[in-house]
C-alpha cells in the first residue's frame, strides 16, 4: 500500500470524521466514542483491503502487509497527535 497524501482535502475528511465524532460526545463516554471510531477504522480499511485485490487468494497473500502498513501508520499518526496535545500542556 502507498502512503496516503496529506493534503488539504485529506485534512478536511479527517475533520469531517472527527466533527462526526463530537456530535456524540453528549450520548457517550470520549473512550467509548474513540473505539467506535477506531473500529469503524478497521472496518473501513478491511474493505478498502479488499477493494484493492483482484480475488481473494490476492487479498490473503496482502493480508499481512497491509495490517502491517495500517498499524504503522496508526501508531506513527497516534504518537504524532499526543505530542501534540503535550505541548499545549506547556502553554
Amino acid at each position: 500500500m502507498s502512503s496516503i497524501p496529506r493534503d488539504k482535502a485529506f485534512y478536511e475528511l479527517a475533520d469531517e470524521h472527527i466533527t462526526l465524532c463530537n456530535t456524540h460526545m453528549d450520548k457517550a463516554q470520549p473512550a467509548k466514542v474513540g473505539a467506535a471510531m477506531l473500529f469503524a477504522a478497521s472496518r473501513f480499511n478491511a474493505f478498502v483491503i479488499m477493494a484493492a485485490s483482484e480475488n481473494k487468494a490476492e487479498m490473503l497473500a496482502q493480508k499481512e502487509a497491509a495490517i502491517a502498513y495500517f498499524l504503522n501508520e496508526y501508531e506513527t499518526n497516534l504518537r504524532e497527535n499526543i505530542d501534540e496535545h503535550l505541548k499545549r500542556y506547556q502553554n
